[in-house]
């Protein structure tokens, strides 16, 4: 096709959108709906699994050093700690600290501290977080074996459950999103097929004079691509203001966001580009492959 010829019929397609624009209007409307469908959903996923995993994150092992290691083996511990795979925070725990938390844990039996002197039978310990709770058997294995620990524990409950939630979720979050996909689709079929049907007959008229198939879906094809383009502007837009409403008001609830993960929550700023690029490329796509296969029932005269 000659530039020429592509420029005319770039033209047209878009002239058609104003032309045509009650129907242009009704397809803008099903796309952007569609669009917004699946792409909460989608979101929604995505910030659940993500509080799962925060969850998951606050999980930690409780070491317990040998009594005996000197005060210089309890400072380079850290290290080790460190060097471990999947080790995310290391915090230290003193005799004193230790000591303290076990006083405020079984506060209704407080009197029977009266009858300890001092604290030096406390080990010294540390509280680490991991970065994959899914993993965390394993590390809590290889603290276990380094020298120097007299034990090592974590909630393998907690993990197990977590893990199992988090399956759990996918499955039914792929579903949902599948169904949404499907009824979209079905909805945008209908459409375009309606908008193609009411200009049918200027179809068969440009076909009965020679006009080629190309010709024909060309106009269509961008004229449902510059429709589904702005769909998804719309979508994209419509997404930020609720999104940023929506984590506005939930980082304002300080305890809640620790409590329940929240703080797991991704902000908008990280996923913009991606879900803007999603939004844009899958308005187009779909207004421009459902236009020109609506035509194809109209063509064939």
């Amino acid at each position: 096709m000659k530039l020429s010829g592509f420029k005319y019929l770039t033209n047209q397609g878009v002239e058609n959108i104003w032309k045509n624009k009650m129907m242009a209007f009704a397809t803008f409307c099903v796309l952007l709906i569609s669009l917004l469908l699946v792409g909460i959903a989608g979101l929604f996923y995505l910030n659940l699994n993500s509080m799962i995993l925060g969850l998951g994150n606050q999980n930690e092992i409780a070491v317990y050093l040998d009594p005996s290691l000197s005060q210089q083996d309890v400072d380079s511990f850290a290290d080790k700690l460190s060097s471990l795979d999947n080790v995310d925070t290391i915090e230290y725990i003193s005799k004193e600290e230790a000591y303290e938390r076990m006083k405020n844990q079984i506060s209704d039996g407080r009197a029977i501290f009266d009858y300890i002197d001092g604290y030096e039978f406390m080990p010294d310990g540390f509280s680490v977080t991991v970065i994959n709770n899914d993993t965390i058997e394993d590390t809590t294995a290889k603290i276990s074996a380094l020298t120097g620990v007299k034990s090592a524990s974590s909630s393998l409950q907690v993990a197990e459950f977590l893990r199992e939630l988090r399956r759990v979720v996918t499955i039914i979050a792929v579903a949902i999103i599948a169904a949404l996909v499907l009824v979209s689709m079905i909805m945008i079929s209908n459409t375009t097929k309606a908008s193609v049907f009411a200009r049918r007959e200027e179809i068969q008229i440009m076909k009965y004079v020679g006009a080629t198939n190309s010709f024909i879906r060309f106009p269509f094809f961008i004229e449902g691509m510059v429709t589904g383009f702005f769909a998804g502007a719309g979508s994209f837009f419509i997404t930020w203001a609720v999104y940023r409403a929506v984590y506005r008001i939930l980082t304002e609830q300080g305890t809640l966001m620790n409590a329940f993960g929240y703080s797991s929550i991704i902000p908008f700023k990280d996923i913009r580009l991606p879900l803007a690029g999603a939004y844009l490329l899958a308005g187009a796509l779909l207004g421009a492959v459902g236009s020109v296969v609506s035509t194809k029932r109209h063509i064939d005269v």
